[in-house]
């Protein structure tokens, strides 16, 4: 499997797993929304992180909860644009991920220091975005996702969730291929038109998708298939996900996004050390 990352001529080593720390700024996002909308909060955040043990930062500008309705381009930028020039001032040495679907709000993002593009919708919310990353140059995230964020949770249905998202990687990689795209991340999107049986098929079986030969993310933080089958609510969730992070990483996970760093940087930690001969 591919070990390294190019974001835009530096070079991040993911022989040892990394951790890409969520930084949400809209309001109603389903864990944190709020919380770190002003642009101090924004900033105080990040150093948290960073000290904990993040290597990227993914700034989002409007939430993809289930339920969760889009807003246009315009308006997410306004929300991301201080935050980002913020912290690319404060920290200058910062990776930033743009999480995204807007072809022209990551175009803003990578022009304004952000090195990653993160799009819950594989290019399917705007035509543009494969050809803006590949463009860009710069890596990105290939989620996959059943409906839209505002129905994808009523009832999702799969011939088998496995071979489906086997199939729509190898789609929309051809597609990516044809781009001229090399860095490219898979994400099979916890929680987004998944069943709970349908996510925990697909943490058990993560490791299936190293077919591709592409480093794989594990977004399985604090979501609702840690708190429906724990039956607790989201606040009692970390325990749960540090041990969903767990098997992510046994199972392959080249990066975990997460909201809790100090304990992602645990679960590495442990794991690394078991893989000394």
């Amino acid at each position: 499997m591919k070990n390294t990352l190019n974001c835009l001529g530096r070079l991040v080593d993911l022989s040892t797993p990394q951790i890409m720390g969520i930084l949400n700024l809209s309001p109603d996002s389903f864990f944190d929304g709020g919380r770190y909308s002003l642009i101090e909060d924004a900033v105080i955040q990040t150093e948290k992180m960073l000290k904990e043990g993040a290597t990227f930062i993914d700034i989002g500008g409007q939430s993809t909860r289930p339920g969760s309705h889009r807003i246009e381009a315009d308006e997410e930028w306004k929300r991301i644009e201080p935050v980002l020039k913020a912290l690319t001032k404060s920290f200058p040495e910062i990776y930033i991920s743009i999480d995204t679907y807007h072809s022209s709000v990551a175009r803003k993002a990578v022009d304004s220091g952000a090195c990653m593009i993160n799009d819950i919708s594989a290019g399917s919310f705007d035509p543009a975005m494969f050809e803006t990353a590949a463009d860009l140059r710069c890596p990105y995230i290939l989620m996959h996702m059943r409906g839209i964020p505002e129905t994808m949770q009523k009832a999702p249905v799969y011939t088998d969730v496995i071979n489906d998202v086997t199939e729509f990687f190898r789609e929309k990689l051809d597609l990516l291929s044809d781009y001229g795209m090399h860095d490219i991340i898979l994400d099979p999107g916890f929680g987004f038109g998944k069943t709970l049986e349908h996510n925990y098929k697909l943490l058990g079986m993560l490791d299936y998708f190293a077919l591709f030969d592409r480093p794989l993310l594990a977004g399985i933080s604090r979501k609702s298939m840690i708190s429906k089958l724990l039956e607790c609510n989201t606040e009692e969730t970390l325990n749960g996900t540090t041990a969903a992070n767990t098997i992510a990483l046994m199972k392959g996970a080249k990066l975990l996004r997460v909201h809790d760093v100090r304990e992602a940087r645990d679960a590495i930690k442990i794991y690394m050390k078991t893989q000394v001969a």
